[in-house]
């Protein structure tokens, strides 16, 4: 598979990944927080956790595969990381030394001295399953390199250059499958193992691999969301990522995809870029419109230190500045109505007919109700949970706990959330008093009358 055949929806996320913390506003090299910079999925080299100067060497994961729709399946293994990059400004001195430099000067243009880096992607594979099953193990490498590039003012004199230095990074990747015919568990580990003498942090940080996470996509078969398999016999392994469904999701096969991104950050199946967005910051859990108008306020002395820092903090200025009015609009997010398609079904006062206005009441979330599998569903109901793929982790915990419900709300999207205590729960009173809730979704609760809430 190369660059060109990975399914964008796929590669968009897997960017969002790769680049998570690359660069922190205000993106100049200046900055308190470029300056410590941190990246999800760092793997260090061996010793470097150890020795206090950087990050475990390794991440693993154990995801399902389903049945076989033909002969022949095959797995291939797609590893992406970002490989550090020292970016070194050096003067031309007396006699054609070349002396290191901060920053240096050209013309009105400055040159930084800057880490960065360039982004690394090895395919591996194909594979049969019936090597899987027996295991297989690949080495690859990012190759060191030193690149050169001059600095020359407008009457043609070289005043400096600027030194790109990459140290190799070498690392393993080892996939198996268990034998099965109906199910299949894939496991997948990746390890830096770089042979380095470990002196600094900055050493560490240099042959480490940055933003680490794997593609795996399988030709013959489709993937099986882990979220929809909670009773597997045994509990799958993940240390440091997590396997989730990739791609668009197929309607006619809900809970399947033949790709899994393995990230370093806890996702949802099917993760995908929101429309609104017009490009990566590079924040985490970042809102485009707070920090579009962060970076248009800044000043034209600070984006002309940020565009020096590095050609991505160039790139996000040029794009802020480019934005119409309407794009900023948009960064506002979708607009619905409130009121449309609400399932809700309002306390009518005694004596009062449904249609007419004063049956309309204010929002009661306490005798509010919703219809559950035809059963009016409000608070003081009783109720046994089961949460959906799209629940978080602590939510799996609660799967066929009994609850009661204390309140039913709708968001202005016209989600239903239905508030909840654990009836086993010895401080429901107190949740109840000062409303702290778990929150379910209608399609998650099942209605259980009074008698068998035992």
């Amino acid at each position: 598979m190369t660059r060109t055949e990975m399914d964008h929806d796929v590669r968009a996320v897997a960017d969002a990944v790769l680049y998570e913390g690359y660069l922190l506003y205000p993106y100049q090299a200046g900055s308190a927080k470029n300056q410590s910079r941190w990246q999800f999925g760092v793997l260090g080299p061996p010793g470097a956790a150890g020795d206090g100067v950087g990050e475990e060497p390794s991440m693993s994961a154990q995801c399902l595969l389903g049945e076989l729709e033909r002969s022949g399946a095959e797995v291939t293994a797609t590893v992406r990381f970002l490989h550090h990059q020292s970016r070194t400004v050096e003067r031309l001195g007396a006699g054609g030394a070349w002396i290191p430099v901060d920053r240096l000067a050209v013309d009105g243009h400055e040159a930084i001295s800057w880490d960065e880096a360039t982004e690394s992607e090895i395919v591996l594979g194909p594979w049969g399953l019936d090597e899987l099953e027996a295991g297989v193990e690949e080495s690859f490498c990012a190759a060191g390199v030193v690149d050169g590039e001059t600095l020359a003012d407008s009457r043609g004199r070289v005043v400096g250059r600027v030194v790109r230095t990459r140290l190799p990074v070498t690392g393993c990747l080892e996939l198996n499958a268990s034998a099965g015919d109906r199910r299949r568990v894939i496991s997948v580990s990746i390890m830096n193992d770089t042979s380095v003498d470990m002196r600094d942090k900055g050493t560490a940080t240099a042959q480490s691999m940055l933003g680490t996470h794997v593609i795996l996509t399988c030709a013959g078969s489709k993937f099986v969301s882990l979220f929809d398999e909670p009773d597997h016999s045994e509990p799958l392994r993940q240390n440091r990522c997590y396997p989730v469904l990739a791609g668009t999701e197929d309607p006619t096969h809900p809970g399947t995809s033949p790709t899994v991104l393995v990230s370093p950050i806890i996702l949802y199946d099917f993760p995908e870029i929101a429309p609104q967005s017009e490009g990566s910051l590079f924040d985490s859990t970042e809102i485009d419109e707070i920090l579009t108008l962060r970076i248009l306020a800044m000043t034209e002395e600070e984006k002309a230190r940020a565009r020096a820092t590095d050609s991505k903090a160039a790139d996000i200025i040029d794009r802020c500045e480019s934005l119409t009015a309407d794009d900023l609009a948009g960064l506002h997010g979708v607009l619905r109505d409130s009121n449309a398609g609400s399932d809700l079904i309002p306390e009518v006062p005694d004596g009062v007919d449904w249609w007419t206005p004063e049956a309309d009441t204010s929002v009661q979330p306490r005798t509010d109700a919703v219809l559950i599998n035809g059963v009016r569903v409000c608070g003081g109901s009783t109720v046994r949970l089961h949460p959906s793929r799209r629940a978080d982790a602590q939510d799996l915990f609660f799967d066929g706990r009994i609850a009661h419900v204390a309140t039913i709300h709708e968001d202005v999207d016209g989600d239903i959330h239905v508030g909840v205590t654990l009836l086993d729960d010895p401080a429901a009173d107190l949740h109840n008093w000062y409303g702290r809730y778990l929150y379910f979704a209608p399609d998650e609760i099942e209605p259980v009358p009074r008698d068998g809430a035992s």
